[in-house]
């Protein structure tokens, strides 16, 4: 209604055009001045454009036939046609993955003090050299589905796992990501990460160490901060948080960067649901079990029980409903 109203005092369609150009006009002026002036950080124009989020994910999807065929892309995968499909997608992940590669690598170079000339070789090294690791990677990815299959015993086989467990997705996504991390990128991991965060739920950061047969229960709701180190043969549940105390700061106040501020967790622990563990001197022992709900600061020895007080719950006895509302035929 309000804008029949103003439409209906400019009659001359020429004169409201006027308007119109002129308030879109001072539109683009104060954007073109919050991107010039007041906030120059937030905007990218150079020569190095950024990698492409969308390729990464496609990426994501290569990468998965590769390490799970049959599961993902063609499910009627045989090894008969085995060696041309996965021949055909390694061709595909080293092809497309090497261009996103070299645009972070030239990214850096001029934040950098100077280019440093080797941009595309270090990028055909950092891609090839990650399709090599793939057996190394899948063995790894085998002992996690072994280790759902042991902990859950709502799992009926690693099909099941494979196919539909988010806590499996994120992991795999977080083991890709992290060989790109200790390679020395950091856009392609945290973009690789926050795909499976997404759509699992799971936020693991690209640079945090988990050691093998890793298993996330659930997963909804679950983060592992990036200087966590996690050992062998770890049970995580949902809602658990491996986070970070305080930031450490230099001289200036300033936060410094990747400093040590995540938990370690040692081998064969179980975190139940809900539990956060802070700070990066805080240490888990061994064999120890981190009860649901527990906010820990501070470090515990090996074969320990961590749970909450149970002081404060109180259970009674409640009037039982009528007979007619138990059997839902009155009272609704």
């Amino acid at each position: 209604m309000l804008i029949r109203c103003i439409f209906s005092g400019y009659k001359d369609k020429y004169k409201w055009g006027q308007i119109m150009k002129k308030s879109l006009k001072k539109i683009v002026d104060g954007i073109l001045r919050s991107i010039n002036q007041d906030h120059k950080e937030v905007q990218h124009f150079d020569s190095s454009p950024l990698p492409d989020k969308d390729i990464i994910y496609d990426l994501i999807r290569d990468i998965f036939i590769i390490l799970y065929p049959g599961y993902f892309g063609h499910s009627e995968m045989s090894f008969a046609t085995i060696d041309m499909r996965i021949g055909y997608r390694v061709a595909r992940v080293f092809e497309e993955l090497k261009p996103q590669v070299h645009r972070e690598l030239i990214h850096g170079c001029k934040r950098g003090p100077e280019p440093c000339g080797q941009c595309e070789h270090a990028a055909d090294m950092i891609v090839l050299t990650f399709l090599e690791n793939i057996p190394a990677l899948r063995a790894s990815l085998d002992l996690d589905i072994k280790a759902a299959f042991v902990n859950d015993p709502a799992a009926v086989n690693y099909d099941e796992i494979i196919f539909s467990y988010p806590g499996l997705e994120a992991v795999s996504v977080y083991r890709v990501a992290h060989f790109f991390y200790t390679s020395g990128l950091r856009l392609i991991p945290r973009i690789m990460t926050e795909w499976a965060h997404s759509r699992t739920g799971v936020d693991i950061h690209p640079g945090a160490q988990i050691g093998k047969s890793f298993f996330i229960d659930h997963g909804t709701g679950v983060v592992i901060g990036e200087t966590t180190v996690i050992g062998d043969n770890v049970t995580l549940y949902q809602g658990v948080t491996l986070g970070a105390l305080n930031f450490p700061r230099d001289k200036n106040g300033q936060v410094i960067r990747r400093a040590r501020r995540h938990p370690t967790i040692g081998d064969s622990v179980v975190i139940y649901a809900g539990a956060t563990i802070l700070g990066g001197e805080t240490f888990i022992g061994e064999n120890s079990v981190i009860g649901g709900n527990v906010w820990l600061t501070e470090s515990v020895p090996a074969d320990s029980r961590v749970i909450l007080g149970n002081a404060d719950l109180k259970i009674s006895s409640r009037k039982p409903l009528p007979k007619e509302n138990r059997t839902g035929k009155q009272g609704r």
